[in-house]
């Protein structure tokens, strides 16, 4: 059973704000779609093998000594999995799953609400982890170790210490930003898992799963289309189904082929290796403006009007993954690769 108090949940608005269809971040609307897509079980989860593997022997574990999961923290980039995999761990256990983020817990009291009324082996998932204020991490750190809340009445001479016993939990903690969680918040979580992006044979069975489960005719060609134009990411990809079966019932007879996915496609800019427009605005700006690079970071940001953590969080590192930007000492750079897919003609005696 899932709980979730929308007033506590908060996605992160450098992410929110976009409507981009390869924008991985996601809110409103998009993440209840998203719940009807996603699996249940490991069995079900594609992709991700050897976290998985880990995941069903620590989960097992803990269910032959009836003892809650140890406390779990996934990072990785924006729409890899890492709701869906907490939801699954709680499906796994049989437990309960509370669902907030780091940026809706402002209170202390916010805290202490959720965990006195978590029951034994009940699951916190906390996203955005690492935006949690640090009065909030350091009332956690008690709840982590010891199973209890240190709650402190009165002010000044006066104010005293009680201690509050909670039931045993397991906290999971998602972040796409592991280096802004402190030490001693992530020495607490007995396991640390990182997901990376996904194969293109692992997108081209989650497309054609959701597909099905969308009652979408989709013929294989246009499923392998799809996936390698969904930068290795599931959260993109579910969307690019989305969006093409839309232009499906518009402009064709509801059934997904391979050229009204490459009509659609092609409409909403998304070319051959899964770039947007403002992908593509990003390495043009290194090129044009700063001869290729290297530019720091905020000043590409300034350039192209877009936020620094956008850059940094959403784009940067899926043109990192294709070999089209790099990073140095002194800023970005855009690779020789980058300049031949945007038809520029490679200057002669580059460092990249």
């Amino acid at each position: 059973m899932i709980e979730r108090d929308e007033s506590m949940t908060s996605p992160d608005p450098s992410l929110a704000r976009r409507g981009d269809t390869v924008d991985p971040g996601a809110a409103g609307p998009e993440r209840e779609f998203e719940v009807g897509l996603r699996p249940k079980s490991l069995a079900e989860f594609v992709g991700q093998e050897a976290l998985k593997e880990n995941l069903n022997i620590v989960i097992e574990a803990a269910k032959k000594r009836d003892e809650p999961l140890e406390h779990v923290l996934l990072y990785g980039n924006p729409g890899l999995g890492k709701t869906t995999l907490a939801s699954i761990i709680a499906n796994e256990l049989g437990a309960q799953i509370r669902i907030t983020s780091g940026p809706a817990l402002e209170k202390v009291g916010d805290l202490a609400a959720i965990l006195s009324n978590m029951q034994k082996g009940d699951v916190l998932f906390i996203d955005e982890i690492h935006r949690m204020n640090r009065t909030i991490e350091e009332i956690l750190y008690p709840a982590m170790e010891d199973y209890a809340l240190d709650i402190i009445v009165g002010k000044g001479p006066t104010a005293r210490t009680l201690r509050l016993n909670l039931e045993k939990f397991t906290i999971i903690g998602a972040t796409t930003r592991l280096s802004l969680l402190s030490s001693p918040l992530r020495d607490r979580f007995g396991m640390t898992y990182h997901l990376n992006f996904y194969e293109h044979d692992d997108i081209g069975k989650i497309v054609a799963r959701s597909a099905k489960l969308l009652n979408v005719e989709t013929d294989a060609d246009a499923v392998d289309l799809l996936a390698g134009r969904s930068r290795r990411t599931p959260r993109i990809a579910n969307r690019l189904l989305r969006r093409v079966r839309d232009f499906a019932d518009v402009r064709a007879d509801g059934r997904i082929s391979t050229s009204v996915a490459a009509d659609a496609l092609k409409m909403l800019n998304v070319d051959a290796h899964g770039l947007d427009d403002v992908d593509r605005r990003l390495l043009a700006t290194i090129i044009e403006k700063f001869n290729g690079g290297p530019v720091g970071l905020s000043t590409l940001a300034a350039s192209t009007q877009e936020e620094i953590d956008t850059i940094e969080d959403v784009y940067e590192p899926f043109l990192l993954q294709l070999g089209f930007l790099a990073r140095t000492p002194r800023g970005r750079v855009a690779t020789d690769a980058a300049y031949r897919h945007l038809g520029y003609d490679v200057p002669l005696n580059r460092d990249s």
